[in-house]
């Protein structure tokens, strides 16, 4: 009888800490109703979900109550935004260990931005100081980039283990991918989390834009959460023009009226396949990498040296080509011009990034306005900018498709001209375009930068 009763008791304090996050967080409603609460789930701490029901001990949960009403609410919507975001989905193929920290560490950001008594634990040294050190990497503290963060760090177990006593909140046993074993079920529970956080995403920027403080926080990563995988070799293609090639062209060859001329006549076809075929490859072309002290030198790296591997793939590099690659801080650093394959490789091998000031994206216009002046591009389809996004935007719209690709996330500061295209890559996005190469163009033999 007693256990029953503690477990009506956690979930009234369940309902009210809910409760109480709504009239704080309006824009979350529908996310803070969408998991049901059950006792037990093997939890004896602390609160744990599989995505569909939050687990809880009530015993534990009407103790901690009793020490902090903060607690609970923390608790509750960092079990609800790990759901917003993924957490639980994406963590198959990670190491558990630090995708858990990980996990921990982004949600605990955003609460620590929410600016409400209800959520408000004051400041802890050891957390604002890794969120510190995080922001260094990445403009958007999200799972994914802390994730391989702490990849590339990798830390002690000692630290390790500090670190997971600092975010530790909830249970992530139940999130295991391996034992969910229908496949569907867990598609159809992602692809509810991820519509739930589009809808959140919608509020935010609408209706609910002024509604309480801090929603830009959440908004950030939920904007990372919905995004889907892009692929970026499909997307540089969408700069290619139609070109007439030599190249049998199968599809348009009927091979009925072949094999009758071989009946008919014993030795002559009525046709011979067409010696030309209409394929689309990318001819004149700018590429623009932002040197300006905000960038870094690996991730310029890792986006030349990608894009360099898929211009030389087969059915994108025509024979000559007018590429124009372009280093620019706050004025034009370098014009590097490639007409072929070799040209692509001499300039890979002698890469060296320039600049270093800040950033304004207009002199790379300017000067490609200059160079379409004075005859330097037959039919320009298209211009990529990379950089993370941080500066100063041309006006006017150009006469040709612009895209601005971010390496990340960048700050809701960061507002793209609505001409323009806006691709964010994270770099999985860039190893999985570079997955799909052929197996004789390897990344890994490319010269550093």
């Amino acid at each position: 009888m007693e256990q029953k009763d503690f477990a009506g008791i956690g979930q009234d304090i369940l309902f009210a800490a809910r409760n109480e996050l709504y009239m704080s967080l309006p824009y979350l409603d529908a996310a803070l109703c969408a998991l049901a609460f059950a006792p037990g789930g093997g939890v004896t701490v602390s609160l744990a979900t599989d995505g569909e029901t939050l687990y809880y001990d009530g015993a534990w949960l009407a103790d901690r109550y009793l020490r902090s009403r903060v607690w609970t609410c923390r608790a509750y919507l960092h079990t609800i935004l790990h759901c917003m975001l993924r957490h639980l989905a994406k963590k198959r193929g990670k190491l558990p260990e630090l995708w858990d920290l990980s996990c921990d560490a982004a949600v605990e950001s955003i609460l620590d931005e929410l600016d409400y008594p209800c959520l408000n634990a004051g400041a802890a040294p050891r957390k604002q100081k890794f969120y510190g050190e995080c922001r260094r990497d990445m403009p958007v503290l999200t799972a994914e980039g802390i994730y391989r963060r702490l990849l590339r760090l990798n830390l002690p177990e000692y630290e390790t283990a500090q670190l997971q006593r600092a975010f530790l909140v909830d249970d992530h046993g139940l999130w295991d991918p391996e034992r969910q074993d229908d496949k569907e079920q867990s598609r159809r529970q992602d692809q509810k989390w991820r519509d739930l956080s589009g809808k959140t995403q919608t509020g935010l920027e609408t209706v609910l834009s002024d509604k309480g403080t801090g929603g830009e926080a959440v908004l950030e990563q939920v904007r990372v959460a919905v995004r889907d995988d892009v692929d970026y070799r499909a997307f540089l293609r969408r700069f290619s023009a139609p070109r007439e090639v030599a190249a049998v062209d199968a599809d348009a060859f009927d091979y009925g009226f072949y094999s009758y001329g071989l009946r008919l006549y014993g030795n002559m076809p009525l046709v011979e396949p067409p010696e030309t075929r209409e394929e689309k490859r990318i001819e004149d072309f700018v590429i623009a990498v932002d040197t300006s002290m905000s960038t870094s030198g690996e991730r310029v790296r890792q986006f030349l040296a990608c894009t360099y591997a898929i211009l030389r793939s087969a059915g994108t590099f025509t024979r000559k080509v007018n590429i124009r690659v372009l280093q620019c801080d706050d004025q034009i650093r370098s014009d590097d011009v490639i007409h072929d394959l070799e040209d692509l490789r001499n300039y890979m091998e002698n890469f060296q990034l320039t600049g270093g000031s800040a950033t304004d994206f207009r002199p790379v216009f300017d000067y490609v306005a200059k160079l379409q002046e004075a005859g330097a591009f037959t039919s320009l389809r298209g211009l990529v900018y990379f950089t993370d996004g941080m500066g100063i935007y041309p006006e006017k719209r150009t006469p040709y498709e612009t895209a601005f690709i971010l390496l990340g996330e960048p700050p809701l500061s960061v507002k793209t001209p609505p001409w323009a295209i806006r691709l964010v890559l994270e770099a999985p996005d860039l190893d999985r375009a570079a997955e799909k190469l052929p197996e004789e163009l390897d990344l890994s033999e490319l010269p550093e930068l």
